[in-house]
């Protein structure tokens, strides 16, 4: 007989190929982990076919259940879609929008967004949360954001990923941060290379600037001498403004003025590339078009 596949079973496969693991499907989803099993291998009787293997000591999807993830993702895109179209028929952006992105693009991006849209469509509400960028794609796939600002950076999804829409927003280039007497402090731009004996400030090695620092230097042919690790912009300000060391800074993050710091840019352009983010199929939700609308318009003049 023709039976309905329980789309809620596809939401817990979709969860374990995101989350990686059955456990932390399960913890995000609010299941244990033997219910969220018990689910997919529910999902696998009515289809016939096997979606869990045995790896190592734990499981992994078969081929079937990847096979059945394309489907599953498509499934998803056309519904964010048919949302998307429905809310287009009354126009004017109204509810709530929940935006999310890290520290420096909700200071400088997303709460001048959120001021301009309260202005503009008083009957629409933007909520803010602050993460990071792997958290900011946890969030959207969670459907608890609508729109992110992320870094396109290595270990996150894909451009081309069919879960998610991302676009090219704008590039942050990286200015290196010396005390206003260093030398380097009165060129108009300077070689990175020329800082090659300094001590360095960097930010801390899980961080995706942590990276583009190292990636930078070793562009300019040279491995930084970390002095100092911090997690906050203005800490390294700080500790370059006592002459502990030199940083390479995002033009987007803001720096206390009364330090005595001086950004200088870099020849070649150092910089990471910031993206809006989108469940597939739901750019075009009013709300969400509007508050996209505000960032190509803001985001040229924040650098």
């Amino acid at each position: 007989m023709p039976y309905m596949i329980d789309l809620r079973r596809l939401r817990v496969l979709r969860a374990v190929a995101h989350y990686g693991t059955v456990t932390a499907a399960a913890r995000a989803l609010h299941f244990t982990p033997s219910a969220a099993s018990q689910q997919i291998r529910q999902l696998g009787r009515e289809l016939g076919v096997d979606l869990l293997e045995p790896h190592g000591r734990r499981v992994r999807l078969t081929p079937a259940a990847r096979t059945l993830l394309e489907h599953a993702d498509a499934i998803e895109a056309r519904w964010e879609q048919a949302e998307s179209e429905l809310c287009a028929q009354d126009g004017e952006p109204a509810g709530l929008l929940r935006v999310c992105g890290f520290p420096v693009a909700v200071s400088t991006l997303l709460a001048p967004t959120a001021a301009a849209l309260r202005d503009r469509h008083p009957r629409l509400t933007v909520r803010i949360t602050e993460t990071e960028p792997h958290g900011s794609f946890d969030l959207l796939f969670e459907r608890e954001a609508d729109l992110a600002i992320v870094e396109a950076v290595p270990g996150a999804p894909p451009p081309g990923d069919a879960r998610f829409d991302q676009r090219p927003l704008l590039d942050d280039p990286f200015d290196l941060v010396v005390p206003d007497t260093h030398p380097l402090a009165r060129r108009r731009r300077v070689d990175l290379a020329e800082a090659a004996g300094e001590d360095w400030v960097v930010p801390l090695p899980d961080s995706t600037c942590h990276a583009h620092t190292l990636t930078a230097c070793g562009a300019a042919g040279f491995t930084p001498a970390i002095a100092h690790h911090a997690l906050a912009w203005e800490a390294i300000a700080a500790l370059v403004a006592h002459r502990l060391g030199v940083a390479l800074v995002p033009r987007l993050a803001h720096l206390p003025p009364h330090l005595p710091v001086v950004r200088v840019p870099c020849a070649g352009n150092p910089s990471r590339r910031l993206l809006t983010c989108t469940r597939r199929g739901g750019r075009e939700r009013p709300a969400v078009a509007a508050a996209l609308e505000e960032l190509r318009r803001i985001a040229p003049a924040a650098v």
